[in-house]
């Protein structure tokens, strides 16, 4: 059973930081595709990164880069994203999903129904 789940979540002043983690089980980490999403509320879902399991390309969406890094750990079945200079409008719930067959690359987007596989979640709220 594939398992994806998220922690490093919380409450952050704005210019904080904050990295989230998404450990995996259940599948081989190294042949999947990493994606993370965040919602905000009454928003729709938005991929902001990904990486790719093959060759390690990422994707960043507008609206992160220069802030987001994305790695993944494959001896650990891990992947962070480190979140820098956090804006109150990054409050959202943050998702990690995992695809087998999606590979990641610029100029994107990403979209959540090119992933099959979803965390539970963990919130970022960042205080102004």
């Amino acid at each position: 059973e594939v398992q994806l789940v998220e922690s490093g979540g919380g409450l952050v002043q704005a210019g904080g930081s904050l990295r989230l983690s998404c450990a995996a089980s259940g599948f081989t980490f190294d042949d999947y595709t990493i994606g993370w999403f965040r919602q905000a509320p009454g928003k729709e879902r938005e991929g902001i990164s990904c990486i790719s399991s093959s060759d390690g390309s990422t994707y960043y969406a507008d609206s992160v880069n220069g802030r987001v890094t994305i790695s993944r750990d494959n001896a650990k079945n891990t992947v962070h994203l480190l979140l820098d200079s956090l804006k109150p409008e990054d409050t959202a719930v943050y998702y990690c999903a995992a695809d087998g067959d999606y590979y990641c690359d610029a100029p994107g987007p990403v979209l959540a129904r090119d992933f099959t596989s979803w965390g539970q979640g963990t919130q970022v709220t960042v205080s102004s």
